[in-house]
């Protein structure tokens, strides 16, 4: 046997050699087929097939963000609106994934458009704006019962984009402004409620004690002057009890002379 036979077999040998190793990496499984028969599935390594006679099919197992593009509905109280979503699943049985199903990623993405709109349409519009949690989580569990016997798990499925009419739009936006102003008057009345309460414990103390009245008045007077303004008013009572006051220091300086008198 000459050098050029033995070139042609080890070449011939290499190339068998090369058809033959199939490499399957940490995030996929390795499946099988033997003439077209399934024979096992791989973990991952450096696997040998037989060139020719085997075929591996390497689907995926790391999560997959699925877009679920937007489309109209119409809620339960006949409100049309755009719903964009967006879907997390992953394949969870590789041998099922590849056998039961002729395209997962297409499969999955068919059967949640139909999903998001059959759930959302058993919503009211307010339930869906409000309550979305509980939407996602209802779509996520009718997709992930279908996708089960395809070896699919579904992990989330979220809302992420409500579109409203522009008449929808101005009606929510005149409700939230008309629920804000209710929420300020509550507010308001009940500040003036607490207020009047106070001001009649105020006048209850004032009865009691009349000087009080006279030192707030000085209050506010002083107030006035620290903001230099041209005019100040005096209350009447002010006047009379400058008054009296004036009439008192009279009479106890009358008093006084009378009694150096006497002496």
């Amino acid at each position: 046997m000459d050098w050029f036979t033995i070139g042609i077999i080890v070449l011939f040998l290499l190339i068998i050699l090369a058809l033959s190793i199939r490499i399957v990496n940490q995030y996929e499984r390795g499946v099988v087929f033997r003439l077209g028969r399934v024979i096992g599935v791989r973990e991952p390594g450096l696997r040998i097939i037989i060139p020719l006679v085997d075929r591996m099919v390497k689907p995926s197992l790391r999560i997959v963000t699925m877009p679920i593009p937007a489309q109209k509905i119409i809620t339960q109280d006949n409100v049309t609106i755009d719903v964009a979503a967006v879907a997390y699943f992953k394949v969870v049985d590789a041998y099922k994934a590849v056998v039961e199903i002729e395209n997962y990623n297409r499969a999955v993405n068919q059967i949640s458009q139909t999903t998001v709109r059959s759930v959302v349409g058993q919503f009211t519009l307010d339930e869906v704006l409000s309550d979305t949690p509980k939407v996602n989580q209802r779509i996520q569990e009718i997709i992930d019962g279908h996708s089960e016997p395809w070896g699919i798990k579904v992990t989330t499925v979220e809302i992420k984009d409500i579109k409203l009419p522009e008449s929808m739009q101005r009606a929510i936006a005149l409700q939230a402004e008309a629920e804000r102003e209710k929420r300020a008057k509550i507010i308001s009345a009940e500040g003036e409620y607490l207020a009047a309460g106070k001001l009649g414990e105020a006048a209850d103390i004032i009865t009691e004690h009349p000087v009080a009245l006279q030192l707030r008045i000085m209050q506010v007077l002083s107030n006035i002057a620290a903001e230099k303004n041209s005019t100040i008013v005096f209350p009447a009572q002010l006047l009379n009890s400058i008054r009296d006051i004036k009439d008192f220091l009279g009479s106890e300086l009358g008093s006084m002379e009378e009694n150096k008198k006497s002496k």
